[in-house]
């Protein structure tokens, strides 16, 4: 069954506001013309370093005009046969209208652009038939499920142009708000700049008792952002300043694929499902009367009980799920404020620490159908066994931005094996002055202390993804249950694209106990 909303076009009919950002955007192609492959120390030094300053971040708070419907994914949730839930994807070319003039070339699934929003409950069996229509070869990478190695869509289970890949799994972990993205061998952050990403929504029957907004599209709503550079035709800029290096940081902000979006609430509470599906950039989202929401989920599921607060960070491939209550007939915008990025001035400006942007604005209705408080209690608190005093199995350590432990990745390298069963101690820190985080593939993790202190309430759920703060160690408990393979592995790895791309990403695999760690599959990405 496919549903969709009248809202979601490949190519939108209303033109976004032309406002939005024009000055940071005319400020950041002078920076990025002036200074690509200029060594940063004659950048910021003498005469120029006022000039360059001022140009080099990015503010389109109160410069957005908020005139596009917010796109709302379509809903796929498959057909039964054989006993499982089917779904169909194709990747590829197509075309999307994000500002007036020339429409945008884009990469997608189905449609061209970003891609459906899957949903199974757990229990359920699925299998996804993905066809490749893209010239080159790419991948599908279900981010955040708990599934075979050899099902994980990472650059081991390439699709070439022209071929069907068929995954098939059970799924077996709390309700979420995962999601699907590319991860070819040194191309990731191009296909995901791109436009190919999806939500793929888990449920289960005892998610109920939270009280949630639960009507996808009405008062449950996908909120996938992305930041993008467009040049004077309309055409995606994939250039990036080599002084930050992180990869693309864009002016141009897309919810759903959309510039300048409004959403229509007609509930008294709505819940939004946040996506950072930028290959770089970290958001800090909060209201733009600063009120407080509660947030009741994350990477792997719900809160042990909601948290109230008024900001949330999102780094790469983050997730989270608030809860924002409404009053009638108003108008409130959800912003990213600046990020804490835990770098000096200098080098949080250029990686965006001093960027604002106005995200998507909330327009209430003048009658607000009543809708409950969420629970006081959503789901049991991670208890893996450990605490932040057990000692550690391992230590990675981020460095530069082409390596974890002195090595860069290896398709041929299999790191490490970890025995099925059993629950590993993690310690992860990033000790030079370069925005990193961390994800790991095939599990949640809990997060056991933060610079040796409990985590703050944010990181008290099932996380995939943790940002890293510079100097800042983090202790991981990490537990792979279920699925053993001893020959194909699993990825961790910096989400920054880019950093993944040039080499910040290792892999390792689950072995029965008694094993040892086998050969890696060899895996041709022509």
């Amino acid at each position: 069954m496919l549903a969709s909303s009248p809202q979601d076009t490949p190519a939108q009919a209303t033109p976004p506001a032309e406002t939005a950002g024009r000055r940071r955007s005319t400020r950041r192609r002078i920076l990025k013309a002036g200074l690509i492959g200029v060594p940063a120390v004659l950048a910021v030094s003498g005469a120029g370093f006022g000039i360059w300053y001022a140009v080099s971040d990015v503010d389109t708070v109160g410069e957005v005009d908020f005139t596009n419907p917010l796109a709302i994914p379509p809903l796929l949730t498959g057909r039964q046969e054989g006993g499982r839930r089917v779904f169909d994807l194709t990747a590829t070319a197509g075309e999307r209208r994000l500002k007036s003039g020339r429409a945008t070339t884009t990469w997608g699934f189905d449609r061209g652009h970003l891609g459906p929003t899957l949903r199974a409950t757990r229990g359920e069996t699925v299998l996804v038939n993905v066809r490749n229509d893209l010239p080159e070869t790419t991948t599908v990478h279900w981010h955040g499920m708990h599934l075979p190695a050899a099902m994980d869509g990472g650059p081991h289970q390439p699709i070439r142009s022209g071929e069907t890949w068929s995954p098939t799994w059970k799924i077996d972990q709390p309700a979420a708000t995962l999601w699907y993205h590319p991860h070819p061998h040194g191309r990731t952050a191009h296909h995901v700049y791109r436009g190919m990403a999806g939500l793929f929504i888990v449920d289960e029957p005892a998610a109920s008792a939270a009280r949630l907004p639960s009507r996808y599209g009405v008062d449950d709503v996908p909120v996938i952002v992305q930041d993008v550079n467009l040049d004077d035709d309309n055409q995606l800029d994939e250039g990036y300043s080599r002084i930050a290096d992180v990869g693309i940081l864009g002016d141009t902000l897309l919810v759903n694929g959309t510039v300048g979006p409004y959403f229509t609430v007609t509930t008294e509470r709505v819940r939004l499902r946040l996506v950072n599906a930028s290959p770089a950039r970290v958001y800090n989202f909060g209201l733009s009367d600063d009120r407080p929401f509660a947030l009741v989920g994350t990477d792997g599921g719900l809160l042990p009980a909601p948290h109230t607060t008024e900001r949330v960070q999102l780094s790469p491939g983050e997730r989270a799920e608030i809860v924002v209550t409404a009053r009638q007939g108003e108008r409130i915008v959800l912003r990213s404020y600046p990020p804490a990025l835990g770098l000096d001035p200098i080098n949080s400006r250029i990686t965006g620490g001093d960027d604002r942007f106005d995200v998507l604005e909330l327009r209430a209705a003048d009658q607000l159908s009543p809708s409950p408080e969420p629970a006081a209690t959503l789901a049991d608190p991670p208890r893996l066994g450990v605490d932040a005093t057990a000692p550690a199995t391992r230590r990675f350590e981020l460095a530069g931005t082409t390596q974890i432990n002195g090595l860069a990745m290896d398709m041929n390298r299999i790191d490490f094996g970890v025995v099925r069963g059993t629950t590993e101690v993690w310690d992860v820190i990033s000790p030079f002055p370069k925005p990193h985080n961390f994800h790991v593939h095939g599990t949640q993790f809990q997060v056991l202390s933060v610079n040796g202190v409990a985590p703050p309430p944010e990181l008290a759920g099932w996380k995939d993804t943790v940002y890293t703060t510079p100097e800042v160690p983090m202790r991981l408990a990490v537990r792979f249950s279920e699925y053993a393979d001893r020959n194909v592995p699993f990825m961790y790895h910096c989400h920054l694209l880019l950093h993944e791309d040039k080499g910040m990403m290792g892999q390792f695999v689950v072995t029965e106990p008694g094993q040892t760690p086998g050969t890696p599959p060899h895996t041709d990405h022509n």
